[in-house]
């Protein structure tokens, strides 16, 4: 696959932390005003410009993006945001607890994106993929990197390791949230062997998080293409913004699961109904501990839900979020489309189970699944098999910081 340098945009270094923001679809209008309102720095003011205005204002309308670019523009004018003085890869490590990864930052080929060199796992949503190609083409930037994985090689995992335990980074700053952020720029000759390696050795890369992104940048990449005669293939445009982690460095938490009413169903109805799906066991803990397995939270009480998954069955259908939707939500609950209906809330798995018996026991909903996470092998498993996961399968933590490097064209 194609990867390589880039002359971008980085945060002064006694900026970075401030500049640094969590990803923009992380995060709603409220969320990203108190996160952001008075720290003029931060890129939320760029991704989510509609902070910067009136409520009433739409954020998908116009001035949102005119609001973007100025606010861009000025963090540019005012030092906070720098332009690096020639083409660079950046290794980009965070650390939260015990876990730590490092993944490699540069730009990738809108053709490898296009021809399924990069490879996708989830379906986009239109007007969230329009508002992201309005923000990009509006600052002519990707602001937010794309998250991709790729198979590991022992090559450039021992580059990426040499080095950082040999230099010092250019930024090292602990998050609010406690997630530690290290940036270390690579020298050129450094740089000449990674994107060597990648040409040589790594066939493919796999989308993780950010699939609105990527879409928005291919679409923006497209559209220059054909708005621009004399086009020849070396724009930036044909570029975008990247960090690609090796599948073995990450950690992926479930996507929980929470329903606000049993579909018609009294309890002990309900309860008979699963039995007939699952082996249903009464249970102290409150998440499973192996694939194959979900946890019900009802009425106050834990309950294991097992089954065996079909060997022979497609790896989309193999997956625990698979079997619990075609099994239980759907045919007993009712929810025939998860990404439409209002009856289902997708939960992340860093907010924990608490989370799920707050929402269960304060009456807002009758029953919520802690789910067992996907594997990465699993994802990449899928995404060979150009399949499409269920929505909400992957929750990747910890999130990726907008602003430490800005890819522009």
């Amino acid at each position: 696959m194609r990867f390589r340098s880039f002359q971008g945009l980085v945060p002064a270094p006694e900026h970075a932390a401030d500049v640094a923001a969590v990803p923009y679809d992380v995060v709603n209008r409220e969320e990203s005003y108190a996160l952001a309102h008075d720290k003029p720095l931060n890129l939320l003011h760029v991704d989510r410009a509609e902070i910067d205005l009136p409520l009433d204002v739409d954020p998908y309308s116009a001035e949102v993006y005119v609001k973007a670019r100025e606010n861009f523009e000025k963090l540019q004018a005012e030092g906070a945001l720098l332009r690096e003085t020639a083409p660079s890869l950046y290794l980009y490590r965070q650390t939260i607890g015990e876990h730590s990864q490092t993944g490699l930052v540069g730009v990738c080929h809108t053709e490898d994106y296009e021809n399924d060199v990069i490879k996708k796992h989830e379906k986009t949503r239109q007007d969230k993929e329009d508002d992201r190609t309005r923000l990009v083409d509006s600052l002519s930037a990707n602001t937010g990197p794309i998250f991709l994985t790729y198979r590991g090689v022992p090559a450039i995992d021992l580059i990426v390791h040499d080095f950082r335990l040999n230099n010092d980074p250019v930024h090292d700053f602990t998050a609010p949230d406690g997630v530690r952020h290290q940036v270390w720029r690579l020298p050129v000759g450094t740089c000449a062997d990674i994107e060597q390696l990648f040409a040589h050795q790594v066939p493919a890369a796999y989308v993780a998080d950010g699939h609105h992104r990527a879409a928005s940048a291919f679409r923006v990449g497209k559209q220059r293409k054909a708005s621009n005669p004399e086009h020849n293939g070396t724009e930036d445009y044909n570029w975008f913004l990247c960090v690609l982690f090796p599948g073995n460095e990450l950690n992926i938490l479930p996507y929980n699961r929470a329903v606000k009413d049993l579909n018609g169903h009294d309890h002990d109805g309900y309860l008979a109904a699963v039995g007939k799906i699952f082996k249903v066991t009464k249970t102290e803990e409150k998440s499973p501990t192996k694939p194959g397995h979900a946890s019900m939270y009802l009425a106050g009480q834990w309950y294991d839900l097992e089954w065996k998954a079909d060997a022979e069955a497609s790896p989309i259908d193999q997956l625990d979020v698979s079997i619990l939707q075609d099994n239980l939500l759907k045919p007993l609950l009712g929810i025939d489309d998860p990404r439409t209906s209002k009856r289902i809330d997708f939960i992340g798995g860093i907010r924990g189970t608490a989370e799920l018996e707050k929402l269960v026991d304060g009456g807002d909903h009758a029953v919520a699944f802690s789910m067992y996470p996907v594997t990465v092998d699993q994802l990449m498993a899928i995404s060979d098999a150009t399949q499409i996961m269920p929505p909400k399968s992957t929750w990747f933590e910890p999130k990726l910081r907008s602003g430490l490097f800005i890819h522009t064209f």
